[in-house]
């Protein structure tokens, strides 16, 4: 309970949808890729014995590794990536950005996630964009900025970020109808 005796809404990560977390949801889609050897999770340290328990649960198993989250997604991803590799010292020359074209609206497309990539390529884009103060808005933006060629896989409306309580409502509807 929070001061004044109102509840405290759970993070997105932890409510249910048919019962299950979304984040156990979203664990399990990844695992059942077979070419997917681990997936790490990035968590605050005071949500990290809540996850643990999550997984313990729900027997996801020894492929699922934890490591702490930063202050933002970019800080968070980079201490997973940091987490699965050696990490080696570059050099980089900061260029700068400018915009080069306006993008006709027929050309673009809505970036969804969870996304993926290699994980050599993703870590040296982090690395980069970490000595050169870069921020970006996903994973994508600083492979895109690393000068690696993004790919677009077809979605789904359906699979859409969880940021309000009545998106667990649709999210739950989805699930009842068999195709979330």
């Amino acid at each position: 309970m929070a001061a004044g005796g109102a509840s405290t809404p759970a993070p997105k990560q932890f409510l249910s949808i048919g019962g299950v977390p979304v984040l156990v949801r979203s664990v399990r889609a990844f695992l059942a890729v077979p070419r997917v050897d681990a997936v790490c999770l990035a968590v605050r340290a005071h949500e990290r014995e809540r996850v643990e328990a999550q997984m313990l649960e729900y027997k996801l198993g020894p492929r699922v590794h934890m490591v702490e989250g930063g202050d933002d997604r970019q800080h968070s991803v980079g201490n997973a990536l940091a987490a699965l590799d050696t990490i080696k010292q570059v050099e980089r020359t900061a260029d700068g950005a400018i915009v080069t074209a306006t993008i006709p609206r027929e050309r673009i497309v809505q970036a969804q996630t969870p996304q993926g990539a290699r994980f050599g390529l993703l870590r040296a884009a982090f690395i980069e964009a970490e000595a050169d103060g870069f921020s970006g808005t996903d994973e994508a933006s600083l492979l895109e900025r690393a000068g690696v060629e993004v790919a677009v896989v077809q979605g789904s409306p359906r699979n859409f970020k969880i940021t309000q309580p009545g998106d667990i409502e649709l999210a739950e509807f989805y699930l009842g109808q068999g195709k979330a």
